[in-house]
């Protein structure tokens, strides 16, 4: 068993794992109701949108994380301004925040030197490099995701089935919607610099989407996706230490790829006859 056990016994590979399933559970969260309410594109476009703030903290030699939070806030607040414009589609107003972000980010970064390891950094971070503090501030990004969601739960059901309904019931559905970005930037924001974009997307999108056709409810949907989202950290990990593999990408494959293996699995039970018509 020593292949299984031996990588996690050495301390930055603990500290990896610590900080995946952290970002697992984080992102469980946040994740169940991007997959529920059809949210997917706005969740990439987010996690991209933060490379401006991203790229000017780096060159004034600022905090990326405060860079990430402005930006990402101005992406928020950039989508729900479009999204109240008359004759234009939700998802033409974030397709073209996403672009004209991305645009900006890559001028700003290609006037410093390092372009390409920046740039690399930003959509692949580095978990193998996962410190204590990174854990403390996930852990914290952590209890603040069980209070919205905790907070929130009600109003953000009935967003995420019947927009109308919520406005019926006097659950304010526009100040669920704010909240809702809130809790998906603070995903994003809190596990990017940690493991970035590419694998913060995996694990926000991959998990709970794996676990949609097992689940009637919504508990068990996150509970499901941070089970998958632990186990994705887990084998990435392993893979990736055995096989010379880049540790972030190979979470994000395996995420992917349990998300593929569920989805059939549905299908051929579905297709499964019952007893009764045998």
């Amino acid at each position: 068993m020593e292949w299984l056990t031996g990588p996690f016994e050495v301390a930055f590979v603990q500290r990896a794992l610590w900080g995946g399933v952290l970002v697992s559970l984080v992102c469980a969260l946040a994740g169940t109701w991007v997959v529920l309410r059809g949210m997917a594109f706005l969740g990439d476009a987010m996690s991209h949108g933060m490379l401006p703030g991203v790229a000017v903290a780096s060159l004034l030699g600022g905090n990326l994380l405060v860079g990430a939070a402005v930006s990402a806030a101005a992406m928020a607040l950039g989508v729900t301004a479009l999204g109240r414009a008359p004759r234009l589609s939700h998802d033409t107003g974030i397709g073209l925040l996403f672009v004209g972000m991305l645009a900006l980010g890559v001028i700003v970064v290609s006037r410093s030197q390092s372009f390409a390891v920046d740039l690399t950094g930003f959509l692949f971070g580095d978990v193998l490099a996962v410190r204590g503090s990174d854990l403390v501030h996930l852990a914290a990004a952590l209890a603040v995701a069980l209070v919205v969601s905790a907070a929130g739960h009600r109003p953000f059901v009935a967003l995420a089935f019947d927009e109308r309904k919520a406005h019926t019931l006097g659950l304010r559905p526009r100040l669920a919607h704010a909240a809702l970005l809130g809790l998906l930037t603070l995903a994003i924001v809190a596990s990017f610099h940690v493991v970035g974009t590419l694998l913060v997307f995996g694990l926000l999108i991959a998990p709970p989407a794996a676990a949609l056709p097992w689940a009637r409810r919504i508990p068990a949907i996150m509970a499901g996706a941070a089970c998958l989202g632990t186990s994705a950290t887990f084998l990435g990990l392993l893979l990736s230490w055995h096989l010379g593999t880049a540790a972030g990408a190979t979470i994000a494959a395996v995420a992917v790829a349990q998300f593929l293996l569920s989805h059939l699995a549905a299908g051929l039970r579905l297709r499964r006859p019952s007893p009764a018509n045998s």
